[in-house]
């Protein structure tokens, strides 16, 4: 039972996703019903091909489903135009990719502060520092793109993602190109948004590990639901995983 307290950030109402036609469609999500509260802190697991990147695109708005529904807040994402869903993304929604997306011709610092600059708000030059400096970017903040390293790169939209302190934010293997010590540090990072922030956090991983920072861990299989575990530790959650993908 959803707690009447903490009320949805996300939700998905039987949703269907299908890529190809005819002989040669895959049903890559099949009658989908998933809902996050506000403040929580949400994995999504599974084997390769399991959905579960189609999943977290089309609840962010970046894809849209066949059928069913999916809100942000009380926003129905299929009523809106396609400038209704940038603008809502760029105030309430925040992106953390394996593809880093920096803007080439920005400094670090400015890459960060590219989202609140674009939403109008104004720009805390020192929370940014601070932030850069927990990730371990000092003295990289005035650094283009190409000058960083793969891991400096990712820690930068990881920044950029948590600056702006949005409602929602996505994260796709977030950890996936850094060294254990920075990675431990970004998943502390997300949990205590989570926690003392109130920020809704849904994370794509195939590392049981990082899984078990989440307050809760759905695992999808060919398309559909396959369990959902509130929380657990690295080694439960690795073995739950194991036994839906034998």
């Amino acid at each position: 039972m959803v707690d009447v307290a903490r009320p949805l950030a996300v939700a998905a109402t039987h949703v269907t996703k299908r890529f190809g036609q005819g002989d040669a469609a895959v049903t890559a999500l099949d009658d989908i019903s998933v809902e996050c509260e506000r403040g929580s802190f949400t994995a999504i697991m599974g084997p390769s091909g399991s959905g579960k990147s189609t999943l977290m695109h089309l609840l962010s708005g970046l894809d849209t489903a066949d059928s069913g529904e999916i809100t942000i807040g009380e926003t129905r994402l299929s009523g809106l135009s396609d400038r209704g869903l940038t603008e809502l993304r760029r105030k309430h929604v925040g992106f953390i990719f394996q593809a880093y997306n920096l803007v080439p011709t920005l400094t670090a610092e400015q890459n960060i502060a590219l989202p609140s600059l674009l939403a109008g708000q104004a720009i805390d030059s020192a929370a940014i520092r601070s932030l850069a400096a927990t990730l371990g970017l000092e003295g990289r903040l005035r650094h283009l793109p190409a000058q960083l390293s793969g891991g400096q790169q990712q820690r930068v939209a990881i920044a950029r993602a948590l600056f702006s302190q949005p409602d929602v934010i996505f994260a796709d293997e977030p950890t996936g190109n850094l060294d254990l010590q920075r990675g431990l540090e970004v998943l502390s990072i997300l949990q205590r948004g989570a926690r003392e922030l109130g920020q809704t956090i849904i994370m794509v991983t195939h590392d049981a590990h990082a899984a078990s920072y989440a307050d809760r861990v759905i695992v999808l299989a060919d398309g559909k639901i396959r369990d959902t575990m509130a929380g657990g530790d690295a080694l439960s959650i690795a073995q739950t995983l194991a036994r839906i993908a034998a």
